[in-house]
């Protein structure tokens, strides 16, 4: 089985300035380097021929490049508590866009619908019941921004979980323009 995820990468200078807020949440799991990532659409676990099948749906998107800037920061919650802090991005109507194309193409590959809202953000932090309050990283992060930075390329993502978190390998390098 392969778990499957569609992203956009960020440039290493925004990635560099991301991983300068890492720290200020007890019990936080920050993610690396090689895990900052813009995500278009998770897929989930899938056998090889839906992931060769989901391979070639997206190799047919055709869309223009992405210019967009880090804008503030949040957070996601499961059951009214807090399990990860983001980076957020602006403007959101481009990437929304190319996340509805990425959908209606694996939706043609056989896989199911996006059912969760589309917001474009960057993961900084995972977080778990044990880790502390993320109000102080938040408020103190709220005004994060960047200059502008252009999205070139997008690719198909297979996870590998391991006891370190997550290791992403890229599977398929599509690109934009």
């Amino acid at each position: 089985m392969h778990r499957l995820f569609v992203a956009l990468p960020v440039p290493a200078a925004i990635r560099e300035q991301l991983l300068t807020l890492a720290g200020g949440i007890p019990g936080a799991r920050w993610q690396r380097d090689d895990q900052l990532h813009l995500t278009l659409r998770f897929i989930g676990e899938v056998d090889r021929h839906a992931a060769e099948d989901a391979a070639l749906a997206l190799s047919a998107i055709h869309y223009p490049q992405i210019e967009i800037a880090l804008a503030g920061t949040g957070q996601f919650e499961s059951r009214g508590r807090p399990n990860a802090v983001w980076a957020g991005v602006t403007p959101h109507d481009a990437l929304a866009g190319l996340h509805r194309k990425v959908d209606r193409a694996l939706v043609r590959a056989g896989q199911p619908p996006e059912s969760r809202a589309y917001l474009p953000h960057i993961t900084l932090a995972r977080m778990n019941a044990q880790s502390g309050a993320a109000g102080k990283f938040l408020a103190e992060h709220a005004g994060l921004a960047s200059r502008p930075f252009t999205l070139t390329h997008f690719h198909l993502y297979e996870s590998h979980l391991g006891r370190e978190g997550a290791r992403y390998e890229a599977v398929e390098r599509y690109p934009l323009g």
